[in-house]
């Protein structure tokens, strides 16, 4: 009998940056593990780099609103190409995708259909429709479309599990998406650090507030310029860094407008540099005094965690996902949702208390890599992929021991 051919793995997200910013390390774990992975999301910038990497990328347009007449052109392609590819196991993420592709995996007679939830929007009413229909999709998608259920964020197994989503046996809590935290350390020398931050315009003296995401209102953003309006009442030196953007295919399309109105109305335009998506994520860490994510939703945001791992102090909003990675006094300090004022007293506590500042930083980095560094978080989903494709004689080892 012929060697048994590797099984076939489909990676399916809404766009492009998901997979860039979030998935190398398991696609990587898995291919190197002998299976074949493609990828599908819609059309962006990154699938070049994606291909030259040597993966096989499908270009599926997937809005990112929840209801749209779109999604039906979406279901169907999806549909026709794991009927023809024939996938072993079709493992989506982020909403939009994981229903669309649950559904067309479950039609297309997919044997295997794993879901990571990167943050249900169960815990609010979610963008004016009630909360027990969104309950009802995720119900049925769970219990009828999925096999296996990862959650980035200890609530949200919670959630599943309590809201009959999925049965506890078939939900994990991955804790994140996976951290290389040895790449955030002592990343610049002296020299270098001066360099970029001539190149940033921050002077010697300015004293740093970082924040990394998407320029959207629901990142907290607004809240965020008014506190700093606040803080540099007291400290004129300070200087926001925003690294990020707006991305064309956001459901908040007027932040933009509403970021540079704040700006200027406030008098920060010498106080904020908006220096837009980067690459050298660690060396920018590198410069800054603190770390800032005022969000109003998060699964297990990646940026809180980059910014622990580089030993920086952090404040967040009290919310899922950042209070199961902060403790609250220990590596940072959590404040109410959309609260300036107590956002601005937590920014200035941390940059008038610098061996405090310190001592979170490096609480922070140690909490980082001891629970969720790539080794902890991967080990987690890797063995569910080994147990549950090993069953059907799809996993490498397996088909060693068959033979």
């Amino acid at each position: 009998m012929g060697r048994p051919r590797p099984a076939k793995i489909l990676q399916l997200t809404a766009i492009d940056l998901t997979i860039w910013a979030f998935l190398p390390p398991l696609l990587e774990r898995l291919r190197s593990a002998g299976l074949q992975v493609q990828l599908a999301c819609s059309p962006g910038p990154h699938l070049e780099e994606l291909q030259a990497q040597g993966y096989r990328v499908h270009r599926i347009r997937i809005a990112r609103r929840l209801v749209s007449l779109e999604h039906l052109r979406a279901l169907w392609q999806l549909y026709r190409l794991m009927k023809r590819e024939r996938f072993d196991l079709v493992h989506v993420h982020t909403p939009v995708a994981g229903a669309l592709g649950r559904l067309a995996a479950r039609l297309a007679g997919v044997p295997l259909i794993f879901y990571t939830s990167h943050g249900f929007y169960l815990p609010q009413t979610g963008f004016g429709l009630p909360r027990r229909f969104f309950l009802a999709i995720e119900r049925f998608l769970g219990q009828r479309c999925t096999d296996f259920l990862f959650t980035v964020s200890g609530e949200d197994r919670e959630l599943a599990i309590r809201e009959k989503i999925a049965p506890p046996e078939r939900v994990l809590w991955t804790q994140g998406v996976g951290l290389d935290t040895a790449r955030y350390g002592q990343v610049l020398s002296e020299p270098q650090k001066t360099t970029l931050r001539r190149s940033l315009e921050l002077a010697p003296q300015d004293r740093v507030i970082g924040f990394i995401g998407r320029l959207v209102r629901e990142k907290g953003i607004e809240e965020l310029l008014l506190a700093l309006a606040q803080v540099c009442e007291r400290f004129p030196n300070a200087k926001l860094l925003l690294i990020g953007e707006t991305l064309p295919s956001e459901r908040d399309r007027g932040s933009g407008r509403r970021i540079a109105r704040l700006i200027r109305e406030n008098q920060l335009d010498s106080s904020v540099r908006l220096v837009g998506f980067r690459q050298d994520i660690p060396e920018l860490l590198a410069l800054m005094d603190l770390f800032v994510l005022p969000s109003h939703r998060e699964g297990m945001p990646r940026s809180l965690l980059e910014a622990m791992a580089a030993s920086l102090p952090v404040v967040a909003t009290d919310i899922r996902g950042c209070r199961e990675e902060v403790v609250d006094g220990r590596t940072g300090l959590l404040v109410p949702v959309a609260d300036v004022s107590a956002l601005a007293q937590a920014i200035m506590r941390l940059l008038s208390d610098g061996e405090l500042a310190r001592k979170m930083g490096q609480a922070g980095r140690e909490r980082a890599s001891e629970l969720f560094d790539d080794r902890v978080v991967l080990e987690r989903q890797i063995e569910v992929y080994r147990q549950l494709l090993g069953e059907r004689g799809l996993w490498p080892e397996s088909q060693c021991d068959s033979r």
